[in-house]
């Protein structure tokens, strides 16, 4: 089994979900290059980053418009810098 192994404070995120045309009520289908990316997505990898607030398998939020995006053993990832990571997605049980 191959894994992608990020270098220099990267981290590859797992973007292959959520991909592909959407319809709307009355049928008209959307590509997915006309509607705005994602901007959350989960750590598949990262490399060895200090005191990281956020590890594999969490989700977060990124830039928009960051990274780039590269196809591995039929998924897609996308390579950004882990200083573009903006917040880290948290389950919080309601009151």
């Amino acid at each position: 089994m191959k894994e992608l192994q990020p270098i220099n404070q990267y981290v590859a995120l797992d973007i292959t979900e959520g991909k592909g045309e959407k319809k709307t009520a009355s049928g008209i289908i959307i590509p997915d290059t006309a509607g705005e990316k994602p901007q959350m997505a989960k750590i598949k990898w990262m490399s060895m980053v200090e005191n990281a607030e956020v590890k594999p398998g969490d989700m977060v939020l990124y830039k928009p418009y960051s990274g780039i995006e590269v196809e591995f053993e039929g998924s897609k990832y996308l390579l950004l810098p882990y200083a573009d990571i903006l917040a880290k997605v948290v389950e919080t049980e309601t009151i």
